[in-house]
């Protein structure tokens, strides 16, 4: 069942779903500098209290009782270290006062002042430099054009398939789509993926596949086209909606193209015809768990011999651009430079080392490329 966007249960769903969590803000400089700023007017509104209320232990060289104005004064020229000296402590009570008050507040003032400057002007700097460093060093990664339900699918498998989380750049024209990427640990560009200067920024032009999982049909065919344009060897994987679209994606330079809602329905007929036989289905295009359908290359002891002599259960025999079935008379005999799609039972301990791979490639407190 579907409920609209506002449904109480459908905001509950998404609660369990993403589980527990509060909103994360990141500050810009000019938010800092205020909240700095007005830190330092708290810590000097509290050394002027101070001082106020023993002003008859200060003694004002110029004569006269000191007031407020020359309490705010001696603060001020205090804190900022200037210190004229026309204003000064003349009881015991008064000295005892600036040495133990005034002074921790003029060093936590100076703090302030300085460690704003150091800070916004560290970070900034310091996301320049990776942000340069990052776009200067990545190549031979995954950019993946539209991070719906099919493109975080599609980030988890390739992750279960051993692919680092680090090489995964998400593009997607919503930036709060991105920006909850960047909380899962992706790289992200916001933009339309059908301009060439969006995907640049991507690097798609030194990408080793892209993935297009766009809403729309005809937005997948200019991706295609602009991803084409820039590498005529990356592989390019993409989802359309309808079959009819498939030949002119195909003609728009994608290598492999998914229709998802035939290949939902074939799931479904499957499903109702046996039951057990979608089960399996699903198992199989699930990496994480159970049977999991995979590439691999054929090792020394296996060359020679048949696909069935192997210890993995061979769907297909990859030779050069061919895909061979298992029993095609042609692959009898495999070869050392054959690749193998194989099915294999994903163990309890391979998944939890996956699991604690991914936890120590994301860490703690890793950082985020920025968007823009």
């Amino acid at each position: 069942m579907r409920f609209p966007a506002s449904h109480p249960a459908r905001a509950q769903a998404d609660d369990l779903s993403h589980g527990a969590s509060l909103p994360r803000y990141a500050p810009g400089p000019l938010a800092q500098v205020i909240r700095r700023l007005l830190m330092a007017l708290a810590v000097l509104a509290t050394a002027v209290v101070l001082v106020y209320f023993d002003r008859a232990g200060y003694h004002d060289n110029q004569g006269g009782e000191v007031g407020f104005i020359d309490s705010l004064y001696y603060v001020t020229v205090s804190l900022s270290t200037t210190g004229y000296g026309d204003v000064v402590p003349a009881t015991d009570t008064a000295r005892l006062i600036t040495t133990f008050l005034i002074t921790p507040l003029r060093v936590l003032f100076l703090i302030i002042l300085v460690g704003t400057t150091l800070e916004v002007l560290t970070e900034r700097t310091r996301d320049q430099w990776r942000l340069s460093h990052w776009r200067k060093n990545l190549r031979d990664h995954t950019v993946i054009v539209g991070f719906g339900t099919k493109g975080r699918s599609a980030a988890e498998t390739l992750m279960s398939a051993g692919l680092a989380r680090d090489q995964i750049v998400v593009v997607d024209p919503s930036t709060k789509v991105v920006e909850m990427a960047n909380v899962d640990g992706y790289a992200g560009v916001v933009g339309d993926a059908t301009r060439s200067d969006v995907l640049i920024r991507a690097r798609a032009d030194r990408a080793r596949q892209v993935v297009i999982s766009t809403q729309r049909d005809d937005t997948a065919v200019l991706v295609a086209l602009t991803v084409r344009q820039l590498s005529t060897t990356v592989r390019i994987v993409a989802s359309v909606r309808e079959e009819e679209n498939v030949p002119l994606l195909r003609q728009s330079g994608a290598d492999a193209v998914i229709t998802s809602a035939s290949a939902v329905g074939r799931m479904l007929g499957l499903s109702m015809i046996s039951p057990s036989s979608g089960a399996v289905m699903e198992d199989l295009i699930q990496h994480s768990k159970g049977l999991s359908l995979r590439e691999r290359p054929v090792t020394k002891a296996e060359a020679g011999r048949s696909p069935r002599e192997t210890d993995d259960l061979v769907v297909s025999v990859i030779r050069g651009h061919q895909l061979l079935p298992f029993d095609d008379p042609d692959a009898a005999t495999l070869e050392l430079t054959d690749r193998l799609v194989v099915i294999q039972r994903v163990r309890p301990e391979d998944a939890k080392i996956l699991a604690d791979k991914e936890k120590r490639e994301r860490g703690p407190g890793s950082w985020r490329i920025p968007r823009r």
